[in-house]
């Protein structure tokens, strides 16, 4: 994620405990990914697994990315 979006999350997460929850768990994945990379080989297990939380992991910005247009379309109405 860019900073600017990380800002945005940090300003809208202390009162959107959704998005709270997202960014954490985005933040959990990016970790677990992070450990998958840190090895040098992978099973094929490991592999899927990966793969797995890649999609997840993407999913969960898809989300956040949505809340934040949200926040920002709501700011601008006001």
């Amino acid at each position: 994620m860019e900073r600017r979006e990380e800002e945005l999350i940090q300003q809208h997460a202390v009162h959107d405990e959704q998005l709270k929850a997202l960014y954490a768990e985005h933040q959990d994945l990016k970790h677990q990914l992070e450990a998958f990379r840190n090895k040098l080989y992978l099973s094929p297990e490991e592999e899927v697994e990966k793969k797995r939380i890649q999609k997840l992991k993407l999913a969960s910005k898809d989300r956040i990315m949505e809340l934040l247009n949200r926040h920002q379309h709501s700011s601008e109405a006001q």
